[in-house]
């Protein structure tokens, strides 16, 4: 199985409907939330992995600690709200741009950013073990990560709206303009896997 299809089966009906308890909200808003947020926590993943040491550092979580059991009990993930292991995860993907990063999916979704921050933490852990899970089924090397997360993230949804997202949020040589960023990034999707 390749990675969205683990991801969807992970984020059936059942699951939305416990997040929007957890969270409060309607199950309309929640998975409306849930498929913006996706493909940014999937494109991050990717520009982080783009590297050779980002790729192994990712690679050696996902050994280490990401095997894909959590997806065994998401109810319980989600009772807890990620409890630790997603604010972890964010950390690792967003850095110090997660605040912006709740911010745009909060405009994009139309869920509160303080929920928003609960649900990628809900997320976080269950994308990571759905990696994990794709990493070990189809043996996957350190190299191939980047490919496969930015190839999920195209096909979720994040073409324009991933652009725009990690447009505002990340620019990663700081030169104000995050767009010559963004077009590297997705200019590494559409160029193949390495």
């Amino acid at each position: 199985m390749n990675l969205q299809t683990i991801l969807n089966g992970a984020l059936g009906g059942d699951t939305i409907s416990q997040m929007s308890q957890a969270l409060g909200e309607d199950e309309n808003t929640t998975s409306q939330a849930v498929q913006a947020a996706l493909p940014v926590l999937l494109g991050a993943l990717a520009r982080n992995s783009s590297t050779p040491d980002g790729a192994s550092s990712l690679a050696g979580a996902l050994d280490r600690d990401h095997d894909g059991s959590v997806l065994d009990d998401i109810a319980g993930l989600v009772m807890s709200s990620g409890a630790g292991q997603g604010e972890g995860i964010l950390g690792h993907i967003f850095g110090d741009n997660r605040p912006q990063v709740e911010q745009g999916l909060s405009q994009a979704s139309g869920m509160d950013a303080a929920k928003i921050g609960q649900l990628l933490m809900m997320l976080a852990p269950v994308v990571m073990g759905a990696l994990g899970r794709t990493q070990r089924e189809q043996g996957l090397g350190a190299g191939d990560l980047a490919g496969v997360l930015g190839g999920t993230a195209q096909q979720m949804g994040g073409g324009s709206q991933l652009l725009g997202l990690l447009g505002q949020m990340m620019d990663a040589n700081r030169d104000g303009s995050a767009v010559d960023d963004v077009m590297r990034l997705v200019g590494g999707f559409l160029g193949g896997r390495r």
